[in-house]
């Protein structure tokens, strides 16, 4: 009888080991920087990365899939790359010629402080659509993306079809209300650490002063440091070429995902340069460009999408301190809505901030449901 007992316990603990061996195979190669789709899927799909380079040598590196539809650029968020939009590629590279870029200061583009402008950037970006893209070209921009996608509609709308708008920090990147959001807090991280230049990697000065910590400190508690902070830091000490993954925790829990944000070109550990994050902090990045003007002036077809309020805060887009911690709030997105003359809000997508990553199908269909309702208009 204790034979069986003991031969059902090793049991037991074998199946836990190979189970939990699997848990943290899955957790460490989970593919968050997107490298892994670089390597394996990208061809699979028929995208070619390549490079084009503006009159004074700055370079503009872009992955390119087969040509099976309308013409598609995407642009990113900041502190990621091209690879971010990898969820979908395969789903919008079926359907449409895609170009997704890297611009300036991300991924293999050029890393230089002089053209991290919205003017430079935007200029740079629409010279790339009419020499390598061309007519009726419909442009998407996440994040920081957005305000890019919006200046080109604006100012650069000739090659232009339409413009998709997804989650945008407009409004709440500008100077008076950028003070009170979580963005800011980060860009003012870049900035301290830019200018104190102290005697350690940035990736471990950020998780000293991450503003996401205020997510995680609740009730009196430094969660922050026991959760996240320390087992990062321990792991990073082993090997600083890298950002670290916390084999315990989950890609579905996103403290890997929001690890591999602080990868950086000034610790080697990534192609992001902080100088960029540095000039949205002096708003220098604007150049004194309104945006409410520069919304104002898109004449083509647009097409918002916002998220719902973060679970946390629910009903709110703020915290109960009042700082901002998603792109924009129901009033900003109203207004964006608003100020482009026949645009369309899609309100309500369930992501924190990346809904092409977050809700890859919900993304794809909207664009399609998007698109789809101007060809009937123009029909009409």
């Amino acid at each position: 009888m204790k034979m069986k007992i003991l031969k059902w316990v090793m049991i037991l603990f074998c199946v836990v080991f190979i189970l939990g061996g699997l848990y943290a195979y899955r957790n460490i190669n989970y593919d968050y920087s997107g490298e892994k789709f670089l390597k394996n899927r990208s061809v699979k799909l028929g995208i070619e990365v390549k490079q084009f380079q503006v009159g004074d040598g700055s370079i503009i590196n872009y992955a390119e899939g087969p040509d099976n539809g309308p013409n598609v650029v995407l642009l990113h968020g900041q502190m990621v790359d091209w690879k971010d939009y990898r969820t979908v590629l395969p789903e919008l590279t079926q359907n449409f010629h895609v170009f997704a870029l890297d611009y300036y200061g991300h991924g293999k583009s050029s890393k230089n402080s002089d053209l991290y402008n919205i003017e430079r950037i935007g200029s740079d970006i629409a010279l790339f659509i009419e020499e390598k893209v061309g007519a009726s070209t419909i442009i998407s921009g996440h994040s920081s993306g957005a305000l890019i996608a919006a200046y080109i509609a604006a100012k650069f709308p000739e090659n232009l079809k339409a413009v998709i708008l997804e989650d945008g920090p407009f409004f709440a990147t500008e100077k008076g209300r950028a003070e009170r959001t979580f963005s800011y807090q980060q860009f003012q991280n870049i900035h301290n650490y830019l200018t104190e230049k102290p005697n350690i990697t940035y990736f471990e000065y950020d998780l000293k002063n991450n503003p996401m910590r205020i997510m995680f400190n609740k009730d009196g508690n430094d969660n922050w440091s026991k959760i996240v902070a320390e087992p990062a830091r321990k792991l990073f000490e082993k090997d600083r070429t890298k950002i670290p993954v916390i084999w315990y925790y989950p890609p579905e829990l996103g403290v890997n995902t929001l690890l591999q944000l602080s990868a950086n070109l000034q610790d080697k550990t990534g192609d992001y340069d902080l100088r960029f994050g540095d000039a949205f902090y002096d708003f220098s990045f604007f150049k004194d460009i309104d945006q409410e003007t520069i919304l104002k002036q898109i004449g083509i077809p647009a097409c918002i999408f916002h998220v719902a309020p973060p679970k946390d805060t629910a009903p709110s887009y703020y915290t109960a301190e009042g700082l901002l911690i998603s792109a924009m709030d129901e009033k900003d997105a109203k207004r964006v809505n608003e100020l482009i003359p026949e645009s369309i809000l899609v309100d309500g997508f369930q992501s924190m901030h990346d809904i092409h990553a977050d809700q890859p199908k919900e993304y794809v269909k909207k664009i399609i449901e998007f698109l789809k309702g101007l060809e009937k208009k123009n029909e009409g």
